[in-house]
């Protein structure tokens, strides 16, 4: 009898006890919590979840207007890429133009006027001239012609040997100067208006204010 009553009373109490438990461990939203308590909440849709990405990126949900977003999203980065290019900004550099050793290269050719920088400017007048019917003309504009090659050839090789040695004693490894030679050459071909990036050192070497 005893035991019965002690059955009776335990049990109800420890059937209480269970209820009192899942209320607790019910999520007040209806939803059941994780068993190892690392997530309370349901997962996001893929909806919700692309939703979420779009607003963050502030990206309008219209395709039209997501559209027109991108492209001028895209033009203003072209248009701070270009402006950090022309103030010889690092980071907005190419990787061609990146590092001390090509900033060296650059500043070595800007830092003199030579004739191989109007070279192209000699030989559309060259090329024009040569249009005129006229053999005496022609003789001359062909002695014109092969001196002046034969200069920026020459001042070409000059400039090229002194940037090496200038460079290989700042950076004695080779692997270093690794395609300065060209990059020195193409660099000195431009003219100096249209090179980039621009100059930062005048001729005869003086540094470019910028302010």
């Amino acid at each position: 009898m005893l035991g019965r009553y002690s059955d009776l009373v335990f049990g109800r109490k420890s059937k209480a006890g269970q209820d009192d438990a899942n209320i607790v461990d019910a999520d007040p939203a209806g939803q059941e919590s994780d068993p190892q308590g690392k997530k309370g909440y349901a997962t996001p849709s893929r909806k919700e979840a692309e939703k979420a990405r779009r607003e963050a990126r502030h990206i309008p949900a219209d395709p039209k207007a997501a559209k027109k977003a991108r492209k001028e999203r895209t033009r203003l980065e072209r248009t701070q890429a270009r402006a950090g290019i022309m103030a010889g900004d690092e980071k907005y550099l190419p990787p061609r133009d990146q590092g001390p050793v090509k900033a060296f290269t650059r500043d070595f050719i800007d830092g003199r006027r030579r004739l191989s920088e109007f070279f192209v400017f000699i030989a559309v007048g060259i090329l024009v001239a040569g249009f005129v019917n006229n053999p005496q003309i022609q003789e001359w504009i062909s002695i014109l012609w092969f001196s002046i090659t034969f200069m920026v050839i020459a001042e070409m090789t000059w400039t090229l040997v002194s940037l090496q040695k200038a460079l290989k004693k700042q950076w004695p490894d080779k692997a270093d100067r690794k395609g300065t030679t060209f990059y020195g050459a193409i660099r000195a071909l431009q003219i100096r208006k249209l090179r980039v990036p621009p100059p930062r050192v005048r001729p005869g070497g003086a540094r470019i204010d910028k302010a």
